[in-house]
């Protein structure tokens, strides 16, 4: 069984209990990192409740016009995929919330009227809970994209096992978060709508070539479309995790259901052995 691996857990949407499985991994797990990637909304600390010795704000590019050197040409605004530039008259006007701060306004402009300046979009945390080590980041409300502050979390090399909490969906953030993962495990839960977001995600993960599994969470009696899903992509199912009223308390007391129960210590734990067997695996049964 593998030692040192980056697992990173992943949903197709919010609310599958994500974090509730990311945690509960870390804090099984000795000596491990725990990173919470889910920038917009991050909560790891709720659970982990970390000691902070570090924090940083993390920045980005954003363009600046010179007016005086802008001929209003419109080349800039015609570039932008995101329609972050716009032409009023002869004035250019830029829309900081939803520019990407890919840089090619600048890189195309001939008059050298956009030039890039920092820009402060979030922070990110370092600090330990226990054995763990902790990092987390957060974005600032309004800005359009984290992925400089997720590179700032996944630059370090860790040992050991490292836990990641990764983005919900399956847009460009999961795909920086997912990058240099060793394992995805998957979280989906049992309805219609679930199955479909777990699609969604597992083509994302096929695509990057990355080795895979699920875990059913909130199962109950009757069908699961999402275990079928699963059955018929041959999507190895690691673990079913049966929906509970007092694991719910649980979660919304912010409480690490493994350091409660001694069941949910002996499903976690095995999980995560699951986890770790099968990203020792050269091949996804």
């Amino acid at each position: 069984m593998a030692t040192d691996r980056i697992i990173a857990v992943l949903s197709g949407k919010g609310g599958t209990g994500k974090t509730l499985v990311s945690v509960n991994l870390a804090a099984c797990a000795e000596n491990a990192t725990y990173i919470d990637c889910d920038t917009e909304e991050p909560n790891g600390h709720l659970f982990l409740k970390p000691t902070i010795t570090e924090q940083k704000t993390i920045f980005s590019e954003k363009p600046v016009v010179d007016q005086s050197k802008c001929t209003a040409c419109g080349k800039c605004v015609k570039a932008c995929a995101f329609n972050a530039l716009a032409l009023v008259g002869k004035n250019l006007l830029i829309f900081n919330e939803v520019c990407h701060s890919c840089g090619l306004c600048s890189a195309i402009c001939k008059q050298q009227a956009l030039v890039q300046q920092q820009y402060p979009i979030g922070s990110v945390v370092q600090g330990t809970s226990k054995t763990l080590q902790f990092y987390s980041g957060q974005m600032n409300i309004g800005e359009s994209s984290a992925v400089p502050i997720i590179k700032e979390l996944l630059k370090k090399t860790h040992e050991g096992i490292v836990i990641i909490d990764s983005p919900p969906g399956s847009g460009c953030l999961v795909t920086e978060t997912i990058d240099h993962a060793d394992f995805c495990l998957l979280v989906a839960e049992p309805t219609i709508f679930g199955a479909h977001n777990l699609a969604m995600v597992h083509e994302l993960v096929t695509l990057m070539g990355k080795k895979c599994a699920v875990l059913l969470n909130k199962t109950q009696a009757g069908a699961n479309p999402s275990e079928e899903y699963a059955l018929k992509h041959n999507l190895k199912i690691l673990g079913s995790l049966a929906y509970d009223e007092h694991l719910a308390q649980l979660s919304s007391n912010a409480l690490l259901a493994c350091e409660e129960e001694e069941q949910y210590r002996q499903f976690f734990s095995n999980l995560l052995k699951e986890v770790l067997d099968a990203s020792d695996s050269h091949t996804q049964r």
